[in-house]
């Protein structure tokens, strides 16, 4: 058979299979698509109808749906077609789901599903959480947050709870009021090709959380958010789900108003085979963070061939443009809005796991500020190791530097001194080998060491190249 005929052979198989799966069309189930209407039961319809059969939920352009609340389920493909958009509505009561079970202070849930199977995302259209909407005023660097009694009634975009084959992909979604894509205990996810844009002023607009998930692969993906780009954690109100583990993320790019890349915050189980890879961060207070809080811990984390670009911010943003940031301290107590949902219950102070195996390779960082590594003990930070890691800084912005950021923590929040390449505080084993420190024109008197560190037991450093930011009143290693 001659190579045309094949290709039209399987250009043909795949139309027939295309064909053969049922279309469920929204508007053919009421609803309107004038942007006004309310047709979230119109497409709960579709939904419930086509998961009966296995189909594709069909959002056609080019019309705007607004709706509410809706369930997705099992079985189903949602597919937002090019020129469409499913929009949120602004209409505050309609959320009435808190996104955290018994904990109703952090958001609610707009598209929802728990317990489904084979379930996808996909099309070229546009999924809006009309975050602007549920926002108070605009300030120079964040929207204020509304006032709420028990209930936050800013809706999560999309909100995933036990799911098993999950795929999303080519979608456009964003715009949210709290997280955009949150997936909760799922197994089995891939995340490809999405584009991801939040407003960078929303607080709390993180991007994709992987909430005791395991077995997800995130690939090709551009995104911007207030918040955490993406983030791995244990939160305690989903304890059953367990660890989360084997994640890969590969060819993505970010910016971020606080911390691209982001592990724990929230974290009372493991985190643990990790693989960032091929990934570029621009323009972001901070770019790759683990933050450990909680009694969970972190380990076997590879975070390769990254591009980095940092700078500072405001304190309304966690963060002051390290552009590496590895930290271990239980979180704060007594009246934080952290505290009463996050200990274990019956418990008024918690503890910190230890992160360790953590390897940072092939990294060029540029910005205002170095790699920080801190834990409260030796023993909760262990095996950390930098390899061909690059650091350039230069002061760009008017903010003030000369500080590194551990907030919110059982401790002082600001870190006040030098700013080093690399400042290592308080831990057992750290490597740093093959990498380079360099500095802009423009130093302030705090930029000071390529390499400080306090209360290290094991720190290596090999072939460094680099010198003091005054090389004349410093040496390159403080030890």
């Amino acid at each position: 058979m001659k190579k045309k005929s094949i290709i039209a052979l399987i250009i043909f198989c795949l139309s027939l299979t295309v064909s053969a799966q049922k279309i469920y069309d929204i508007k053919k189930y009421g609803a309107k698509g004038d942007g006004k209407t309310n047709d979230a039961a119109a497409i709960q319809k579709a939904i419930d109808a086509c998961s009966k059969t296995g189909g594709r939920v069909l959002i056609p352009a080019p019309f705007t749906f607004l709706a509410g609340p809706i369930d997705v389920k099992s079985k189903v493909d949602l597919h937002i077609e090019a020129g469409a958009k499913l929009l949120a509505s602004p209409d505050e009561k309609l959320y009435t789901k808190s996104a955290f079970r018994t904990n109703p202070g952090e958001g609610t849930i707009w598209i929802g599903g728990e317990n489904i199977e084979d379930f996808t995302i996909s099309g070229s259209g546009k999924i809006d959480g009309n975050g602007i909407s549920f926002m108070g005023a605009e300030e120079e660097d964040a929207y204020v947050l509304k006032p709420f009694n028990v209930l936050d009634p800013r809706p999560h975009v999309l909100t995933i709870i036990g799911g098993k084959n999950i795929r999303i992909k080519d979608v456009h979604i964003g715009n949210s009021a709290y997280w955009t894509v949150h997936l909760i205990g799922c197994n089995d996810v891939v995340i490809s090709g999405i584009t991801l844009l939040n407003s960078l002023k929303v607080r709390n607009s993180d991007g994709i959380d992987l909430d005791h998930s395991k077995n997800v692969r995130i690939s090709d993906c551009y995104i911007e958010s207030g918040d955490d780009c993406i983030c791995l954690k244990n939160r305690r109100e989903f304890e059953e789900f367990g660890a989360c583990e084997n994640i890969t993320v590969t060819n993505c790019t970010m910016t971020s108003s606080s911390c691209a890349i982001k592990i724990g915050s929230e974290n009372m189980d493991a985190i643990r085979q990790v693989v960032f890879n091929n990934c570029i961060i621009k323009n972001s207070n901070r770019a790759l963070g683990i933050q450990n809080r909680d009694e969970g811990t972190v380990s076997d984390v590879i975070f390769s061939n990254i591009i980095i670009e940092s700078k500072l911010n405001t304190d309304t943003w966690w963060g002051k443009a390290e552009p590496i940031y590895v930290t271990a301290f239980s979180r704060a107590k007594g009246n934080h809005k952290d505290a009463n949902w996050r200990f274990p219950k019956g418990a008024t102070e918690g503890k910190v796991g230890e992160i360790k195996n953590i390897y940072f390779t092939n990294i060029q960082c540029t910005g205002e500020n170095g790699v920080f590594v801190s834990g409260e003990s030796k023993d909760k930070i262990k095996n950390i190791v930098f390899e061909n890691v690059s650091v350039f800084m230069d002061k760009t912005t008017a903010f003030p530097g000369g500080l590194y950021d551990r907030r919110p923590a059982n401790v002082e929040g600001f870190v006040k001194g030098s700013t080093s390449g690399f400042y290592f505080d308080t831990a057992e084993s750290i490597k740093v080998q093959n990498c380079t420190v360099q500095w802009g024109k423009n130093k302030p008197e705090y930029f000071k060491y390529a390499v400080e560190s306090k209360n290290i037991d094991v720190l290596k450093v090999v072939n460094l190249d680099g010198e003091a930011a005054f090389p004349n009143k410093y040496e390159a290693v403080k030890k």
